[in-house]
């Protein structure tokens, strides 16, 4: 547990603070046995799934009520979870990485496929890597984006954002804010390197940390995601590293002067899944909502919550054309063709890197 909550705690901050970004902190919520009817349905989940404009249309069509509790990283959504009787939560979001943290500890009702609109999602999502634990579904993708970078395309050589190497030009020295967040950052370093993520091992690392410190002077600022956005919307910065379509694709619409790109030597993906839990009281309703979320509707309006944007896992989703512009929708084929899903490395690897880190970001 102890080393899951450092792995995964690194992660609160992209959640986090997209909430706090969207005024979407995390809501007070009693368990179900407490201040919920019998047929409400309890969700556990990210802020993005807090819309009224997600939720509405599903709580008219079953009658029901949605209470939602938004969470920041996996180790609050466990402690939340050991405070709670069986059959308090219905439905759980999770970063795919964590799928089996949850899994392995009999939290999730195995999922049928025949029962999930499958054929929908894009296909690179539909591996079994990001769905099944031991040959058992358990979650279903529903939303994913990339780390890579965002900037002011009118402050910046925009060719120079498509290639890692910007993350060394010294054309942009004090120029770069880097979103803090360890393992994307040292996970693209390895993309640049020509090494998978997944294959990083103790004989990478004095080459990651080299390459991570030579960054250093090009580096105005080190800051969670409201911190990174606001240098960027207010002049202090010209580029967020780390960030890509979550940093900046909902403030797009107002400021056309930002955008994001992924690097050509490749792109680092995250994925969140929504899933049932064993426990549940009602799981076919709660299965009837991973359908609300995973249909054309649901699908849109996920990807362009308030809290924040990011590509909706579903092929059919519905966006207006200025969404997927802003999304890059017609550039994903190339962008999943040379992605890879960031991972959480074993935890001998994952605790040096965040030592490397720590240098980083005292030096």
């Amino acid at each position: 547990m102890k080393n899951l909550i450092k792995q995964s705690g690194s992660g609160l901050s992209r959640r986090k603070f997209l909430g706090y970004a969207a005024g979407i902190s995390a809501m007070s919520a009693l368990p179900a046995r407490y201040s919920h009817a019998a047929k409400d349905l309890n969700v556990l989940v990210w802020c993005d799934h807090a819309d009224e404009l997600l939720l509405k249309p599903f709580e008219e069509a079953h009658g029901v009520k949605v209470n939602v509790k938004s969470y920041e990283g996996t180790g609050t959504a466990l402690s939340i979870l050991e405070q709670s009787a069986p059959g308090d939560w219905d439905v759980l979001v999770v970063d795919a990485p964590d799928t089996r943290v949850f899994a392995d500890q009999g939290m999730l009702e195995p999922l049928d496929d025949s029962s999930l609109p499958l054929g929908d999602l894009f296909k690179p999502l539909t591996s079994a890597a990001f769905n099944y634990i031991d040959g058992v579904r358990y979650a279903v993708p529903e939303k994913f984006g990339y780390y890579g970078v965002a900037y002011n395309k009118e402050k910046v050589d925009e060719a120079d954002m498509r290639s890692a190497q910007v993350m060394w030009n010294d054309k942009y020295k004090g120029r770069v804010a880097v979103y803090d967040y360890y393992f994307p950052a040292m996970q693209l370093i390895a993309i640049s390197m020509g090494v998978a993520p997944e294959n990083i091992s103790m004989d990478d690392l004095p080459t990651i940390r080299e390459k991570l410190l030579a960054m250093k002077p090009n580096v105005k600022l080190v800051g969670d995601v409201v911190g990174v956005q606001n240098a960027l919307v207010n002049g202090d910065v010209d580029i967020v590293l780390n960030g890509a379509e979550f940093t900046v694709s909902n403030l797009m619409p107002s400021i056309p002067a930002l955008d994001w790109a992924i690097f050509d030597e490749g792109g680092l993906m995250w994925i969140q899944g929504i899933s049932v839990f064993k426990d549940s009281n009602n799981k076919d309703l709660a299965v009837d909502f991973l359908n609300h979320i995973l249909s054309p509707q649901g699908q849109g309006t996920l990807a362009t919550s308030e809290c924040y944007w990011a590509m909706p896992a579903s092929s059919q989703a519905v966006l207006n054309d200025d969404q997927r512009k802003i999304l890059r929708w017609d550039e994903q084929a190339a962008f999943m063709e040379r992605s890879v899903p960031s991972t959480i490395s074993d935890p001998d690897i994952d605790a040096a890197m965040l030592d490397i880190w720590t240098e980083f970001l005292q030096s």
